[in-house]
């Protein structure tokens, strides 16, 4: 009888927190947490105290991650609208009195300097999910475009701020909910046919479009500036064209095994600008070539995949939502880091996942984990 008030050990406390965990998803973790570490050694060795604090950005977003896996999806849902309607007051208070640097108007002083934007790439998703699961069963085109409403507001307060690529994500994990809902392909066929002769038009037109009186109105002109550059960077390569034309020279200098650890020559030297935020991917494809970017690769496609499952088997429609928009997030912000970098799309402040360097972005991805962690934990619990 002694046996039954005996207190559990230690172990005995923390084995349950860590039941229904998915092993896949958290293997994928840690395999794309060493590379960044690895990398930002290699890249960052000579830049003081990069490597440490990547390495505690991480502790920072592995607790973020372990708490928010702690909070089930039905919570989750109840926080939809008021991160939403947080999210959209303070975009408008940053409209009204924000703190304006560089030519940009995108943070606000709350005591401590944060940068609204940031809240609503998890907040967008988490309030389209929500719209979505109380329509269930009885959608209708006008529910469609009640979530086109929910998504461009916030999208017009931050592309005014400027920042376009914090935009061009936020867009991205709203379409994500509103496609994974049941949007028709009879709806997005035609504006991606539009979109896709408006790029062979601008490509086959650039010495007109990009000449330097021509005024682009709906852009502002480092935005016009950068899509320029992207069509054309040898106009100016000491310029606008710099960070482009370094970027796919360390990337071919590479190779197919690349220059080895810590002795690519482009990054060392400090040819490649922002080589531990922005453009840390031409720094890895320097040192580790083709191999290595493929490894890279095959690394986020493992996650992505695992992501895009524990979407497919979540229990509930907002959970297969939600899941589907984090997931896609993480495919968003690798495509366009990689793209830019490779030269393919307009150059845009998107962080690699778990590689660059960076505090706000890595507990973001953080959030992103928990939320996709929450999922599978609550379907595993389910089950059992």
């Amino acid at each position: 009888m002694a046996a039954v008030f005996d207190k559990p050990t230690l172990l005995q406390r923390i084995i349950p927190i860590f039941q229904g965990f998915d092993g896949l998803l958290a293997l994928a973790i840690l395999i794309m947490a060493g590379a960044g570490l690895m990398t930002m050694y290699s890249v960052g060795f000579d830049h003081g105290t990069r490597f440490v604090s990547h390495g505690r950005n991480m502790m920072l977003a592995a607790f973020v991650l372990f708490f928010v896996a702690q909070v089930p999806p039905q919570r989750l849902m109840a926080l939809a609208v008021p991160l939403y309607a947080l999210g959209v007051a303070l975009l408008l208070a940053v409209f009204l009195f924000g703190i304006q640097k560089k030519g940009a108007q995108r943070w606000l002083n709350v005591g401590v300097v944060i940068q609204p934007s940031e809240l609503m790439k998890v907040a967008m998703p988490l309030m389209l999910a929500w719209w979505f699961q109380r329509r269930e069963g009885m959608l209708k085109p006008l529910d469609f475009a009640v979530a086109v409403v929910l998504l461009a507001v916030p999208a017009a307060l931050i592309l005014k701020q400027p920042d376009l690529g914090t935009t061009l994500l936020v867009m991205a994990s709203g379409l994500a909910v509103i496609f994974f809902a049941g949007l028709s392909w009879k709806l997005i066929v035609p504006p991606v046919l539009v979109g896709l002769v408006g790029v062979g038009v601008l490509i086959a037109m650039e010495p007109q479009w990009c000449a330097p009186d021509v005024d682009w109105k709906v852009l502002h002109e480092y935005q016009r500036q950068r899509i320029c550059t992207l069509l054309d960077p040898s106009k100016d390569p000491l310029g606008k064209g710099f960070h482009i034309i370094q970027g796919m020279i360390a990337i071919g200098s590479g190779g197919v095994w690349g220059k080895g650890f810590m002795q690519g020559t482009q990054t060392h030297l400090e040819f490649i600008p922002e080589r531990t935020t922005d453009f840390i991917y031409a720094a890895f494809s320097e040192e580790f070539g083709l191999v290595g970017t493929l490894t890279l690769m095959l690394g986020f496609i493992f996650l992505i995949v695992r992501g895009l499952t524990i979407a497919l088997e979540a229990p509930t429609l907002f959970s297969r939502l939600l899941a589907g928009a984090m997931t896609l997030n993480i495919f968003v912000y690798a495509f366009v880091n990689m793209g830019m970098v490779s030269g393919i799309l307009p150059v845009v402040g998107v962080p690699l996942p778990f590689i660059s360097y960076g505090g706000t972005a890595m507990v973001t991805l953080g959030v992103v984990l928990g939320i996709l962690m929450s999922i599978a934990k609550s379907k595993r619990l389910m089950q059992s």
